[in-house]
């Protein structure tokens, strides 16, 4: 029931977007980091715009999604046409080795400069942001990242590692990199008694069940149980918010490039930012109304991130963050 009803909403999105085309054809195979019924939505609303492709998908998170990748890398037997993953870092090491076939005719011209890869080898297509989760009874709402260094703060905030999540990669590299925060941010949250922990979701039980009060925190997550009635309020500070944009791209070794394209086109075409919106997610087109509890794209100020550079320096920064949090 559930792929059928998918499958309907994205066969109401292709009516209302006409443009897309529905000439790809054959077997396309993904590999995702999608939770799994986001993956499944994905590629229904995909079959329903271009029902002569069959979509093969196999999902898990990044890391392993990616350990399994680089075996068959080794074996000199990729499987996937097209891969569709948490990060843009790790995109950029798969483009740095070759590993990324171009696709320039993608039509990004509604988007933000820096969202997409300049040279077309990946592409955003939603925005997961992270920024300052608290429970609703905490003493302070906090505005910005520099009420955190508060005392009401002291001792009752978490985050999740870097050494585990990606999104806190991202927002660690993002926040360190402005001249007017820097690492000298993180030494204070170090020396205030912040826990560094797992992953976003153990954030959100900490907050919701005050055993913490603050937290970094990706957007959907307090938004949806915020939503639900859960104790949780969403910050976007006044700074800017780093993004996980969910990349999708296309291997270079892909067995059918045109449906792989077909795919990325439907991602980022107004039926499938749509669909994103649906799913709960802030959009990366900007003409998509976002979800309930999200403010317009246009109010959301986005940290400046460089993905080249962050994996240039991501192991010396991993070790920086180890140094103050730990292992």
């Amino acid at each position: 029931m559930k792929s059928l009803v998918s499958a309907l909403v994205g066969a109401a999105a292709l009516a209302a977007f006409p443009g897309l085309a529905e000439a790809a054809s054959g077997k396309l195979v993904l590999y995702t980091s999608q939770p799994n019924e986001d993956a499944q939505q994905t590629v229904d609303a995909f079959i329903a715009a271009h029902p002569d492709v069959e979509v093969e998908w196999v999902r898990d998170g990044t890391t392993k999604i990616m350990a399994k990748l680089r075996a068959e890398f080794e074996a000199g037997a990729p499987q996937p046409d097209v891969l569709l993953i948490a990060d843009t870092v790790t995109m950029e090491s798969l483009e740095a080795e070759g590993r990324l076939m171009p696709h320039p005719d993608a039509d990004v011209s509604a988007y933000a400069p820096g969202l997409m890869d300049p040279e077309g080898h990946y592409f955003s297509t939603k925005l997961i942001t992270t920024g300052i989760a608290y429970n609703t009874a905490a003493p302070m709402q906090p505005t910005s990242y520099a009420d955190l260094a508060n005392a009401e703060a002291a001792g009752a905030f978490m985050m999740p590692s870097p050494l585990t999540s990606g999104a806190a990669t991202i927002h660690m590299v993002a926040l360190t990199g402005q001249p007017d925060i820097g690492w000298k941010f993180y030494e204070t949250l170090a020396d205030n008694g912040a826990v560094a922990s797992g992953g976003n979701g153990g954030v959100l039980r900490a907050i919701a069940g005050g055993e913490k009060l603050y937290g970094f925190l990706v957007d959907f997550l307090a938004i949806r149980e915020a939503a639900k009635g859960a104790p949780v309020g969403f910050v976007f500070p006044t700074e800017g918010v780093s993004a996980v944009t969910e990349p999708v791209a296309i291997l270079s070794t892909a067995q059918n490039p045109e449906a792989a394209k077909a795919f990325v086109d439907f991602l980022i075409s107004p039926a499938g930012q749509q669909l994103a919106a649906d799913m709960g997610y802030l959009p990366a087109h900007p003409a998509i109304t976002p979800p309930e509890g999200f403010p317009p794209l246009s109010e959301i100020k986005l940290l400046d991130f460089d993905p080249a550079k962050a994996l240039a320096e991501d192991e010396d920064n991993k070790k920086r963050f180890i140094d103050m949090f730990g292992g």
